[in-house]
């Protein structure tokens, strides 16, 4: 398994992260535990702000909270500088509990309720994310009753479709985010939200994708986009102030993915951009972006307790762990792919091939197929590395199961942002009818 971060292997052949032996955390804080590297983050956080400051252009750095979200990875990102992609109340809620600057919070959404517009009008947020014509009308419809301009960008969709799986791939023509650049929609509602008195319209947001590995849809998204906001500024007159980029920056999972450093992203999207805007006489706009699997991937590991071990003879050996698709649900959802090691015997030479089955109730909870480890036994230690994104973020209750807890990790020191569920907490919601109470 590849090492990421402040992850080392020490001198009892256990696992560390950020300073903290991994058997030690799994002891303290059970498991299937969640396990982030502070420092990890702080450093891909600072790259993409140094990256920016390389380029010369004015920038906000948003990190989409739907990759991880807490209140202390909040408090973080405050503390960082970065500003906040939020894509429901429940997200907005949590931001504004952790006291996240209200100005530094976008609000992103297909399919945004009035409560939750509202909810965040009345914080006095940043900017919203306009996705769709009825959002348009109704978000305005809002902000005239309360006598307030509402800041807005619009997501366009360029037609620029990314190397990555099609679940989560959003820039391409059909798709149910955004207006299209290519059937007219863009234009049109650029065209009505410029007209709308309650409106202070930015600029434009653009998403193509998740998991790049390359720039060569971004800059062909600066293309497309450059050319279409020239063509808006010769039927209006308006030019942008705002380009959002959107994210979907690659990670490392293994050892076929060949992400990109901060700088060899943003630098040449950036270089494109002024390149595009000064040969058209077009002020250069602020640049934003929306890391979150780039930010937290990398930096989270998940700890689980290996229990049953199943041999079929001639087929292959089942190894089970105490979590499973409740903890992580992307290998079942996307085919994704990870790796693992022995977190307490970290120095054994690894003697065969096994695969790493969860303990719902479905076929399809299996979270690495064929992987080669030491000779396992129940009670060792499981280390799955990069499941920072995406994975306590889409955690559920399926099987009763209780979502995992997390913790931060840094300079040798341990510290729970999110406790374990109880067994009390999954039924904390419940109720019993009336009438079953009377017939008891």
């Amino acid at each position: 398994m590849y090492l990421h971060g402040n992850s080392r292997i020490n001198e009892k052949g256990h696992l560390e992260i950020g300073g903290c032996d991994t058997a030690d955390l799994a002891n303290k804080f059970g498991t299937p535990l969640f396990v982030y590297d502070e420092n990890l983050i702080r450093e891909k956080s600072r790259a993409y702000k140094k990256a920016f400051e390389k380029s010369g252009f004015s920038y906000q750095v948003a990190y989409a909270s739907k990759a991880f979200m807490s209140l202390a990875m909040c408090r973080l990102a405050a503390e960082e500088g970065l500003s906040l992609d939020v894509v429901s109340g429940g997200e907005l809620y949590t931001a504004l509990k952790a006291d996240f600057p209200a100005e530094r919070i976008h609000f992103h959404g297909n399919n945004k309720t009035i409560e939750e517009m509202e909810m965040a009008l009345d914080a006095g947020i940043g900017c919203f994310v306009v996705d769709n014509f009825h959002e348009l009308e109704v978000l305005h419809a809002l902000g005239q009753e309360r006598g307030m301009k509402v800041n807005i960008l619009l997501r366009l969709t360029p037609g620029v479709s990314a190397h990555t799986h099609e679940y989560i791939s959003t820039g391409q023509e059909d798709s149910k985010f955004g207006f299209s650049i290519h059937n007219g929609q863009a234009l049109e509602a650029i065209k009505q939200a410029l007209k709308m008195e309650f409106y202070n319209v930015l600029g434009i947001h653009s998403h193509i994708g998740s998991q790049i590995f390359e720039t060569v849809g971004f800059v062909e998204a600066v293309r497309k986009l450059s050319d279409f906001l020239l063509h808006l500024r010769d039927e209006t007159g308006y030019e942008i102030k705002v380009l959002n980029l959107g994210g979907g920056f690659g990670i490392r999972y293994t050892e076929e993915d060949t992400p990109l450093t901060a700088d060899q992203y943003i630098l040449p999207v950036t270089d494109e951009v002024k390149k595009q805007f000064e040969t058209a006489g077009y002020a250069l706009p602020e640049i934003w972006i929306e890391p979150g699997r780039s930010i937290v991937g990398d930096a989270g590991t998940t700890l689980y307790k290996i229990g049953s071990v199943k041999t079929i003879p001639g087929i292959r050996k089942y190894v089970a762990v105490d979590g499973g698709m409740t903890d992580n649900i992307r290998p079942a959802l996307y085919q994704s792919r990870y790796e693992a090691m022995l977190a307490n015997r970290a120095k054994d030479e690894a003697e065969e091939v096994v695969s790493i089955a969860g303990k719902c109730c479905e076929s399809g909870d299996m979270l690495i197929w064929d992987i080669k480890l030491p000779t396992v036994s129940p009670g060792d230690l499981l280390a799955v590395s990069c499941t920072g994104a995406y994975g306590y973020a889409m955690a559920n209750n399926y099987n009763r199961i209780a979502r995992p807890a997390v913790v931060f990790v840094k300079d040798g020191q341990a510290e729970v942002v999110i406790a374990r569920e109880t067994m009390d907490d999954l039924v904390k919601l419940d109720r019993i009818p009336t009438n079953m109470l009377a017939s008891n």
